[in-house]
């Protein structure tokens, strides 16, 4: 298995649904923290990226866990897993509160993440309870929280 490297940049790529998510969150500003694996010669074989996100319209350092990549030819290997596992280490450092995601209950589960309507949290988007998940940095980031996550408009565009 070869050695991944972690870098802290978004690289913008071909035309693919995630990368121009990547690229349009990125142009306006919008990505908190982005975690790209390489290989040893330097090529980008996966990336995730976190952005802000609001509940019920306010602000409470949390950010969306969106888009989660890793290369075909790298994919079992354990790229997702550490790309997810270097972000939150980040942005708990930097002392942000919470992650959500929307994504597979199976794989996020095993990364720490717990239904959000457990919480009474929702997003937007219809039919996604089971898929809509939270992980909390700070011991308190759920205390006296509940209702709509509101992700940036960029997401509804892909």
């Amino acid at each position: 298995m070869r050695r991944v490297s972690m870098l802290y940049c978004v690289v913008p790529s071909a035309a693919t649904r995630k990368a121009q998510l990547v690229h349009s969150l990125r142009e306006d500003g919008l990505i908190t923290l982005g975690v790209v694996a390489t290989d040893d010669e330097g090529q980008v074989v996966g990336y995730v990226a976190f952005s802000p996100v609001a509940v019920e319209g306010e602000e409470l350092q949390w950010v969306g866990l969106a888009p989660l990549a890793v290369d075909e030819s790298y994919r079992g290997q354990g790229i997702g897993r550490q790309l997810v596992y270097e972000g939150l280490d980040s942005l708990n450092e930097f002392g942000y509160a919470a992650v959500v995601t929307l994504g597979d209950p199976a794989l996020y589960g095993r990364l720490g993440f717990e239904p959000a309507a457990r919480f009474d949290l929702r997003c937007r988007w219809p039919d996604s309870a089971e898929a809509f998940q939270v992980h909390r940095l700070a011991d308190d980031a759920l205390n006296g929280v509940s209702g709509l996550v509101e992700y940036s408009d960029h997401f509804n565009r892909f």
